[in-house]
């Protein structure tokens, strides 16, 4: 990859964010040597463990790897049968603590817990947690070593504290006793690990002992006391002796160590790797990135992409497309209107995609794979050179043909600019002409109309602009594919005061073509923004009309339900009284048979019969039951076509369909029931008819729609904040009212996040029997943040 162009589009400042981002040496030293991949393969597996790593920080926060220092040769030393100091010991047992860590991290923690590619690494460490946890008992730091590392070193310990003790309570005698005043101060110093007293010059015979220093005046001597000589001595020697045990102690652990040369190495550079790569997911997160998709086809598809550099709060997004209808896309426009920063975003997103970073875009932008992207972007004017701004950009350019292929990626920033505007134009389109006959992707900014008209000439070149509002004079920084830009200089001007007069004699310079050309631009600039605002507001019908459609669909199999409901219960009472018939049939011929057997009176079978009698009587004035009368009686001019209604005979809700005749009766279409009613069982419902809803469409002073009531079933449901589990049971639930509602399509609202979320609810609607299909939505409605479900 082409050294100058990662300087150019500033990837060493990416570099320097991942480095930030790394916790260990070796982790530090492969971000640094980060460099863009050209293998497809390599590309995509470097991608994979950012989406992991990503995944991992998301669910379980930031694995660090501190304490994973350099020990390479420390192993080496071992390999040889070296022994290792204190502080080497100690840094391999860091390594240990760190892939302890590491381990613990890497597990997963429930059994549907789904593996990525990051467990071959962390199946890779070994924590050698014995050896670890031995070296920790053993080495304090690297200037102390436990006393408890072998009881030979506690017992030798506790002789020289003993030895010592004894040495202090003799000078202590001596200095509180007879030898006070021959002292300088009383107290007990060393001198080259011996105990001594400072005693004054002239008192040096009447202290007998050996001199071992004096001070810098010579008024006093440091004597060693005859009397503790052999203490001082044997004191001495036990700290030789702490010395060979503890180097006992340090060869004991090195030989133990060595044994797991091979285990340590590896963890060594598995945790470097994983550091390397986690440090990628975490500058995926900081940016809230989103991994590519790659192709070989050399086709670039951003979405909503901000460039990594600039303030993510304030940077207008750019979405583009370059290797589709076109190959060279030319972008026009004002200064500071942010064609740079266009061209540079989308240079830094093929170097970061490539190098297995995520791009801050939404998910689903594509990249093309590039073998080398040139780009020639800012003045490189040179005094020591004698290189104009011209000639900078040609050499650059020249450097570039000789070795440009048709897998490169070209992005010239002002082509042609520096020299005379027409053979500068030439020049630019003669360039721009040589590229698009080898079919190489290009970019180029410009302010030359020429290769405005070039580009709307010609086949596979399509021009572009970046927005800017006049009347602020700000530039939006919207990039808009297929409107060339203007310069807006007479307008700039105007706003900023030069006098109309000068302006209406710069507009005389203008050719009939050149200014002719302006209008066009400006009318095209005027028609993009009527037919964007009339985008919104078809969208804002269309997405309307579908919740009407919605609506209506819910009401209706509202209805359908109430009149299966009322028929199963006619049904029911139907039942009853035929059951009752027959048990009264029954029990009447019962009596009958044995009237007669028995040779009952006349007058007993008269009062048997009008007790049946009365029977039945009471039975059917049981089960009549009172018309109920509506609120208010209504006249026959209170209803018109469309009138919401309800049926008191039949409670049933229905619309007028015809005007009252002579005698009152009007047909009422209630779902699928089209029946004549008279206006007295009549009670009109103060509601808008939803049938007619889209004919009365109308803007509130807020330019809101007016509508009918909400049915209680809504198309959307919105699972945003939720786990997997709350989600899926909310779900459920909703699924079920949808489909009896024959609501369909509707619009599952989980947002995109990690995709945990999105990815439960696919899994759990793969299950569902009643679901015919379910998709994510459209660009524009939703993205991957939103699924459309559809019912069989």
């Amino acid at each position: 990859m082409n050294h100058k162009t990662l300087t150019k589009l500033e990837f060493d400042k990416i570099v320097d964010l991942l480095t930030a981002q790394a916790t260990c040496p070796g982790g530090v030293r492969s971000c640094r040597s980060l460099k863009p991949y050209t293998d497809i393969n390599k590309i995509e597996t470097a991608q994979e463990q950012t989406q992991a790593a990503f995944s991992r920080i998301v669910k379980k926060g930031r694995l660090s790897f501190s304490g994973c220092d350099p020990v390479s040769d420390s192993l080496k030393r071992l390999e040889i049968g070296g022994t290792l100091g204190a502080g080497e010991l100690l840094r391999i047992c860091k390594v240990l603590k760190a892939a302890g860590r590491a381990k613990a991290y890497g597990r997963h923690e429930t059994v549907d817990e789904t593996a990525d590619c990051l467990d071959v690494y962390f199946d890779q460490i070994e924590p050698l947690t014995r050896l670890a946890a031995e070296i920790d008992r053993c080495i304090i730091s690297e200037e102390e070593i436990s006393d408890e590392a072998s009881p030979g070193l506690k017992h030798i310990r506790r002789q020289i504290n003993l030895a010592g003790d004894k040495i202090h309570s003799t000078l202590t005698s001596l200095v509180n006793g007879p030898l006070r005043s021959y002292l300088q101060d009383a107290l007990i110093t060393m001198r080259g690990d011996r105990y001594c007293i400072p005693v004054k010059a002239e008192y040096r015979s009447q202290v007998p002992g050996m001199i071992h220093d004096q001070s810098s005046t010579g008024s006093t001597l440091f004597i060693e006391p005859m009397s503790i000589v052999k203490l001082n001595n044997d004191l001495k020697e036990l700290y030789g002796k702490e010395q060979e045990e503890i180097q006992v102690i340090l060869a004991d652990l090195s030989n133990e160590t060595a044994q797991y040369v091979d285990a340590i190495r590896a963890d060594y550079k598995a945790m470097t790797e994983l550091d390397f790569i986690f440090a990628r997911g975490a500058l995926a997160l900081s940016m809230n990135a989103s991994r590519p998709l790659f192709n070989n086809e050399r086709r670039i598809r951003i979405r909503q992409g901000r460039h990594p550099l600039l303030d993510q709060k304030k940077v207008v997004p750019i979405s583009l497309t370059l290797g589709e209808d076109f190959d060279l896309l030319i972008i026009t426009g004002p200064n500071t209107g942010g064609k740079t920063v266009s061209l540079k975003t989308v240079g830094l997103f093929t170097l970061m995609g490539q190098a297995g970073l995520h791009i801050p875009a939404l998910d689903r932008s594509e990249l093309g794979v590039f073998t080398n992207v040139f780009a020639d972007i800012g003045d490189e004017q040179s005094i020591e050179q004698s290189l104009s701004t011209f000639s900078s950009h040609m050499t650059n350019i020249v450097s570039f043909l000789k070795h440009i292929t048709p897998d490169s990626l070209v992005l010239f920033d002002e082509l042609g600019a520096g020299t005379d505007p027409t053979e500068g134009a030439a020049l630019a389109i003669a360039i721009l002409e040589h590229l698009h006959r080898q079919g190489i992707r290009t970019m180029a900014t410009t302010h030359y109309s020429e290769l405005k008209v070039f580009a709307l000439s010609t086949e596979g070149v399509e021009n572009a602009s970046c927005e800017f509002d006049v009347a602020t004079l700000r530039p939006t920084y919207r990039l808009l594919i297929g409107i060339p830009g203007k310069s807006n200089a007479f307008a700039i001007s105007s706003r900023l005061g030069l006098p109309d007069y000068i302006i209406d004699e710069a507009r005389k310079h203008l050719s009939d073509q050149e200014e002719s050309f302006e209008d066009l631009l400006t009318n095209l600039e005027q028609s993009r923004r009527i037919i964007d605002r009339e985008k919104e507001e078809i969208s804002a019908y269309r997405r309307e009309l579908e919740k009407m459609k919605s609506e209506t669909a819910a009401r209706q199999a509202k209805l359908d339900a109430q009149r299966d409901r009322i028929l199963e219960e006619a049904n029911d009472k139907a039942r009853a009284i035929l059951e009752e018939a027959k048990e009264m049939a029954d029990e009447t011929m019962k009596n009958f048979r044995k009237f007669g057997k028995e040779n009952i009176s006349a007058s007993e079978m008269e009062k048997e019969r009008e007790r049946l009698r009365k029977k039945i009587a009471s039975t059917g004035s049981g089960k009549k039951l009172a018309a109920p009368k509506p609120k208010k009686q209504h006249k026959p001019g209170d209803f018109k076509l469309g009138e919401s209604v309800r049926v008191l005979s039949l409670n049933l809700n229905g619309t007028v369909t015809s005007l009252p005749d002579a005698k009152g009766n009007v047909n009422v279409q209630m779902g699928i029931l089209n029946s004549q009613v008279n206006i007295s069982d009549l009670e009109i419902i103060e509601e808008q008819p939803v049938y007619t809803a889209a004919k009365n469409l109308r803007r509130t002073s807020q330019g809101k729609m007016k509508m009918g009531k909400s049915l209680s079933v809504s198309p959307e449901i919105n699972l945003l904040g939720k786990t997997v589990d709350e989600a899926v049971a909310e779900l459920d639930k909703y699924l079920d009212d949808a489909y009896l509602a024959h609501i369909s399509p509707v619009r599952i609202v989980h947002g995109k996040g990690t995709g945990a979320l999105r990815n439960g609810i696919h899994k759990y609607l793969r299950r569902q029997k009643h679901v015919k299909d379910f998709h994510l939505a459209a660009f524009g409605e939703g993205d991957a943040g939103v699924t459309i479900v559809e019912f069989k």
